[in-house]
């Protein structure tokens, strides 16, 4: 695939919409509380019934930090109490035993990941303790996908040598930015020699595969100061590199209102040091996959999307299409068969569930045939910049220019843009398209006006 990203300001401009990142389709927002714990149940039951059923992928949340990130939009709990985690981790072990009970054991987990909040506010002790449970209720094996989100400053010696000896071959590691000012700005202090031991260590232990988290648009930044860490980066040289859209959005997020608005880069400046990092990035060797990742060549994400097996889920972009997700936590979102389900956010809710022996489910999709065929669609398009019309008209016995005439309208205006090269049998993403691939998705979306007009989605960029 061309690894040339064409960026266009003007086009982005005009395109600069809000909507969803397509981590599922129909999108978290289109969730209702009419889902519950007996359609999760069913929809198990269905899975374990097909005639070769998935292997697994599980989710854990652990929602601790003992510091908060004054950007942060994630479901977390700020403190320093680690009895809290104690408390926690009785809930989340009924919840693996729960679950277990509801899956065949024979169906292997392909596929693991724990994340936050921050997984290693765990001890050492207490985190072999929730592998030892998951197990010894769930069929693990030496070559799966098994990750975890750390952050370097609550990893103490021997900590990254024993999550390897737990079975992690991945590991995401936050950055954010390495300029010491903007870290002050956004509370979260970390210097370069402790995230480069961080990746030295977890190399030099076995680790398969490594990724560092950036954010674009943070008080202080510039185009400036974003190279020299990227310089910084590209010097470390993780495997899968992603640089986040920072949305200031302190209305939803309390934490943000700690963030001064004027110490925010102005959208020009912030739009350069999006058009900096991917040139930056390509140019050391990075492949672009899409939205915001980056992945060296002979990464598995960067093999998958030329084999045409990436697939696009909760995790982000992931080289595993074919599992379902069983997700256990607070907030923990579930993809079981084509439907989907969430935990509470609320952990005294998840504990009050828990307790009574109840999966803590509080909303979900029960989707549509119409919903799965655009969740194709959509899945095609963000993680290959392509569709293949008539291998869509072929699995689903359609036929594309009626059921899709709407919005191949709109793509004709796409492709009038240069966005897209609009064929009867295919559609293909063009270069300069590829930064605005959700917007070429949104126009499959059938529930995208309700969802903009509300304001529910992070901006394109």
């Amino acid at each position: 695939m061309d690894n040339n990203i064409t960026f266009d300001k003007a086009l982005i401009k005009r395109y600069d919409l809000a909507g969803p990142r397509y981590t599922s389709y129909p999108p978290a927002t289109q969730f209702r509380d009419s889902i519950n714990s007996d359609d999760y149940r069913t929809w198990a039951t269905a899975s374990n019934e097909e005639p070769i059923p998935r292997p697994l992928s599980l989710y854990f949340h652990i929602p601790f930090c003992d510091t908060i990130c004054y950007y942060c939009a994630c479901n977390k709990i700020v403190t320093k109490n680690k009895q809290h985690s104690i408390e926690y981790l009785e809930d989340l072990f009924r919840e693996i035993e729960l679950q277990a009970e509801l899956f065949d054991s024979d169906r292997i987990v392909d596929q693991l990941h724990w994340g936050g909040g921050t997984p290693t506010f765990l001890s050492n002790d207490q985190m072999q303790a929730l592998m030892d449970k998951i197990g010894e209720h769930f069929t693990l094996h030496n070559e799966g996908q098994y990750s975890i989100e750390i952050d370097p400053r609550s990893t103490g010696e021997g900590s990254i040598e024993h999550l390897r000896h737990l079975g992690f071959n991945r590991i995401s590691i936050g950055v954010q930015d390495f300029d010491p000012r903007v870290q002050a700005a956004v509370n979260r202090v970390q210097s370069i020699d402790m995230t480069r031991s961080v990746v030295d260590t977890a190399r030099n232990s076995g680790f398969k595969s490594i990724n560092i988290d950036l954010i674009y648009g943070l008080p202080f930044q510039s185009v400036v100061s974003f190279a020299q860490t990227l310089d910084t980066l590209i010097d470390i040289k993780p495997d899968r590199i992603a640089v986040y859209n920072y949305a200031h959005l302190p209305h939803r997020f309390p934490p943000q209102r700690r963030i001064n608005d004027e110490d925010l880069p102005k959208p020009e400046e912030k739009l350069e040091i999006l058009r900096y990092s991917i040139e930056r990035l390509t140019q050391a060797g990075y492949v672009y996959i899409g939205m915001d990742h980056f992945a060296l060549p002979d990464d598995e994400l960067a093999v998958a999307q030329r084999n045409g097996t990436l697939h696009r889920n909760f995790q982000g972009y992931s080289s595993h299409a074919l599992c379902d997700s069983v997700a256990m936590g607070v907030s923990a979102i579930s993809h079981i068969g084509d439907h989907f389900s969430q935990n509470t956010p609320d952990i005294v809710a998840y504990h009050d569930a828990i307790h009574k022996d109840q999966l803590p489910i509080y909303r979900g999709c029960e989707t549509e045939l119409a919903d799965i065929i655009r969740n194709d669609i959509i899945q095609q398009l963000i993680c290959h910049f392509r569709l293949d019309i008539g291998d869509i008209e072929k699995r689903w016995s359609l036929n594309f220019g009626e059921q899709f005439a709407k919005e191949l309208v709109q793509l004709k205006t796409m492709e009038e843009d240069g966005l897209l090269s609009l064929k009867h049998n295919a559609i293909n993403i063009l270069n300069p398209g590829r930064l605005l691939v959700r917007n070429i998705c949104m126009v499959f979306d059938r529930y995208i006006n309700p969802a903009v007009k509300t304001n529910l989605f992070s901006r394109m960029v």
